[in-house]
C-alpha cells in the first residue's frame, strides 16, 4: 500500500549549505530518523507517490495511514470534503453556475477559511495522524475540485490534477472519472454550525475595522444572542473556533431581550409596497414601532403577524431590515439572523499582550528575512524601555515559545550596530536578535 500519497521534493543537505534532489528509491535507503525529519518537512503541494512497504518502518508508516481516518473529537472547520461533491449536484449542466459555486468554495470555503485555520494541524512537529488528516483533507479537495474544473478550465486543471497524481496510473484530468455526487458525505449539520462561524467572525472582523483595531490586539467579549436550543448548541460548538480566529477572550451567548441590543426595523420599501399596495404607509409605521419582544419574534421566526385595519397581515424577515444600535462601549453589527456586540474596552492588560502579538509578527518577519530556519532557535535581548518591562515580564514566556527564543531578556546592548528597530503604532521598541 502507498501510505505517504503527498511527498516533498527531496533534499538533503551537504557541504557548504548545497542540496541534492533525491529519488523515491534513494529516500527510501535513508537512516528512519532523516526519513521521519523529510516527512514532517513535506510540502502537500509538491506530491510524488512513495511505496513504503519494502522500508523496515512500513509498519509503522502504516499505521499513519490516514484514508479512512477521521479526527475525532475535534471539529474539522469547514467540512470541505462534504461541500466538494455538492457543487456537480446542483450546477452539473450550467457552467456559470458551476464555475461561480467553485470559486466560492475554493476561495471562501477552503482557502480564507479551511488552509487558514488549520495552520497548526499543517505546522505541527511529528507524524501525528491529526496532521496527515489535515494534508489528505487538503489533497482530497484539491484533487477533487481538478476534475470539477476540468471542462472550463481545461489547461489549468490538468496542470493541478498531474502535480497532485504525479506517478500514478492516470495521466491526464480528462482521462480520469467525473465526481459521482454522494449524499452520505454531506453533514448538513455540521455545514450549518460552519456557517455560524464564518458569519460570526466576518461580523467582529468588521467592528474590528470599523473601530481601527487590529486583530493582534486581543480583546476581552463577544456578546450573541440566541434563543432557541438548537442556535445555542451550534455557537457552543464553534465558540473555540470563533474567538481564535477573531482574537477574542470570552464569546458569551445571552437572551436576545439582553438590553446591550437595541434593534430597530427598517421596510424595504421596494418589497413592501406591491405587497400591501395603499397600506404600505400604515404597514411601514407598524413595523418602525415593534418593540424588543416582536422584533426577536421576527428574528426567531423569520416572519409576524401584523394588524392593519382589523385584518391580519404577515411579514417575512426578507422584506425588512434588522439595524442594530451601538451602545457606549460596545459595537453591534448583525446579519440575517446572527448579531453580534463587540466589547471595545481595551485594558492596560489587553495592551500589553496586544504588544506581545506584534513584537512576535515582528521577529517572525526578521527571522524569515534572515533566512533561519523554522526550527533554529535564537535569543532576543529587549533595550531599555518602561513600555517593554511589564510586557516581558507578563508574556516573555508566550513571546519566546512562539518564536523559539531560548531567552527573552532586557539589558544594554554590547553592540549597537546589532540592534534592530520594531516598529509598533507609535512605540519602537530596540532588539537584539542573534541566533542561540
Amino acid at each position: 500500500m502507498a501510505v505517504a500519497q503527498f511527498t516533498p521534493q527531496y533534499r538533503q543537505t551537504e557541504g557548504q549549505g548545497r542540496r541534492k534532489l533525491l529519488t523515491p528509491d534513494e529516500v527510501l535507503r535513508l537512516p528512519n530518523e532523516e526519513l521521519l525529519c523529510i516527512i514532517r518537512g513535506c510540502n502537500v503541494l509538491r506530491l510524488k507517490k512513495l511505496d513504503y512497504t519494502r522500508h523496515p518502518m512500513a509498519s509503522e508508516l502504516e499505521r499513519a495511514s490516514i484514508m479512512d481516518y477521521r479526527p475525532a473529537q475535534q471539529p474539522v472547520p469547514k467540512p470541505v470534503p462534504a461541500q466538494v461533491p455538492s457543487v456537480p449536484d446542483e450546477s452539473i449542466h450550467e457552467p456559470t453556475k458551476a464555475a461561480r459555486a467553485i470559486s466560492e468554495f475554493v476561495l471562501d470555503n477552503l482557502s480564507n477559511w479551511y488552509v487558514r485555520l488549520n495552520r497548526k494541524r499543517f505546522w505541527d512537529r511529528g507524524l501525528t495522524r491529526d496532521k496527515l488528516a489535515a494534508y489528505q483533507t487538503l489533497y482530497t479537495c484539491l484533487l477533487t475540485v481538478s476534475k470539477l474544473m476540468a471542462p472550463i478550465a481545461p489547461f489549468f486543471a490538468d496542470r493541478l490534477f498531474r502535480d497532485l497524481t504525479e506517478g500514478q496510473d492516470v495521466k491526464s484530468v480528462h482521462l480520469a472519472d467525473f465526481p459521482a455526487y454522494d449524499a452520505s458525505a454531506v453533514d448538513k449539520e455540521l455545514e450549518e454550525r460552519m456557517d455560524i462561524a464564518q458569519i460570526l467572525t466576518s461580523l467582529v472582523l468588521s467592528l474590528r475595522k470599523k473601530a481601527n483595531i487590529k486583530v493582534r490586539q486581543p480583546l476581552s467579549k463577544m456578546l450573541v444572542p440566541a434563543a432557541d436550543e438548537e442556535t445555542i448548541a451550534r455557537i457552543k460548538a464553534i465558540s473555540d473556533i470563533v474567538t481564535t480566529e477573531v482574537n477574542i477572550k470570552h464569546l458569551e451567548i445571552v437572551p436576545p431581550e439582553n438590553e446591550i441590543f437595541v434593534k430597530r426595523v427598517e421596510p424595504d420599501f421596494k418589497k413592501l409596497g406591491p405587497k400591501f399596495g395603499k397600506q404600505m404607509k400604515l404597514a411601514a409605521a407598524t413595523l418602525k414601532s415593534l418593540d424588543r419582544s416582536r422584533i426577536a419574534e421576527l428574528e426567531r421566526n423569520g416572519s409576524i403577524v401584523l394588524e392593519l385595519d382589523g385584518n391580519s397581515v404577515s411579514v417575512d424577515i426578507a422584506d425588512v431590515k434588522i439595524i442594530s444600535e451601538d451602545m457606549p462601549g460596545w459595537l453591534v453589527a448583525n446579519e440575517g439572523a446572527l448579531t453580534v456586540a463587540l466589547d471595545i474596552d481595551i485594558t492596560p492588560e489587553l495592551v500589553r499582550e496586544g504588544i506581545s502579538r506584534e513584537i512576535i509578527n515582528r521577529v517572525q518577519n526578521i527571522r524569515k528575512h534572515r533566512g533561519y530556519e523554522i526550527t533554529d532557535h535564537i535569543s532576543l535581548q529587549f533595550l531599555p524601555c518602561p513600555e517593554i518591562e511589564d510586557v516581558v515580564k507578563d508574556f516573555g514566556a508566550y513571546i519566546g515559545n512562539q518564536v523559539l527564543a531560548d531567552a527573552v531578556t532586557i539589558a544594554d546592548p554590547e553592540n549597537p550596530n546589532e540592534v534592530e528597530i520594531l516598529d509598533i503604532d507609535d512605540l519602537k521598541l530596540g532588539v537584539v536578535i542573534n541566533p542561540a
